[in-house]
């Protein structure tokens, strides 16, 4: 879902306060025009448009440090063909797996944002391990991840690290105790296979082919490695 720019905008500074009261060092900015990605963003990925909603978040410019929770960062555009080997996570996605932007990274999960088709504008998470195939709908927009950070904050589940000056997240089981709170929303993983499953199934994702990950994966490496030749990498 692609959001309202006011509500994008409003959940995004939400967050900004709600982490440096929280003890995050984040200063105020002015916001920055929204301005379009390289001309080679658009071949990389296979889409013919990027959405203003991560034109514009893109745009901003924050401090250059890790701003998410669980230390996380946003990643800038990446021009180089390579970017496509984050996505060799992306098994049984009901969209095509080259349409997604490696777009939030944090130690083990990688968040993606949907750039085209029916799921354009949703955030798709993946665990970063060799045999987990766990593709999942994380937030059904920006705002409402940012929205879902915020609450955690709120709610003591994200809470400042003195010692490293970043966000994590305290209490993984809070999360799922707390009314409001989608767990699959925060970056931590494994995520506990029932709740996996469930929205799994209600996101879209084909089961059969999770079920059968190696197999599928050796095919999505071959096609990255396909898609890579085929842009000069």
């Amino acid at each position: 879902m692609l959001d309202d720019m006011r509500v994008l905008r409003d959940a995004v500074r939400e967050y900004r306060v709600a982490a440096t009261a929280a003890g995050l060092d984040w200063p105020d900015q002015a916001e920055s025009p929204a301005e379009q990605p390289p001309d080679r963003v658009y071949r990389i990925f296979g889409v013919d448009h990027v959405a203003e909603q991560l034109t514009w978040l893109q745009s901003q410019r924050w401090p250059d440090r890790r701003l998410l929770p669980n230390a996380g960062w946003r990643m800038p555009w990446l021009e180089g063909a390579d970017v496509l080997d984050y996505l060799g996570l992306s098994v049984g996605t009901p969209f095509p797996w080259r349409q997604q932007l490696p777009l939030f990274h944090f130690d083990f999960v990688l968040y993606t944002f949907v750039l085209a088709g029916e799921h354009e504008g949703e955030i798709w998470r993946y665990e970063v391990s060799p045999d987990a195939w766990d593709s999942v709908r994380a937030a059904t927009s920006l705002a409402t991840l940012f929205d879902q950070w915020t609450k955690g904050i709120t709610a003591g589940v994200i809470v400042h690290d003195d010692h490293n000056r970043w966000l994590l997240v305290d209490d993984v089981d809070g999360v799922d105790g707390l009314p409001g709170l989608d767990p699959l929303a925060f970056p931590v993983a494994p995520v506990e296979e029932t709740l996996l499953r469930t929205r799994q199934r209600e996101c879209g994702v084909n089961i059969a082919v999770v079920e059968e990950g190696f197999e599928h994966n050796e095919e999505l490496s071959d096609a990255i490695d396909a898609a890579k030749a085929s842009l000069g990498a």
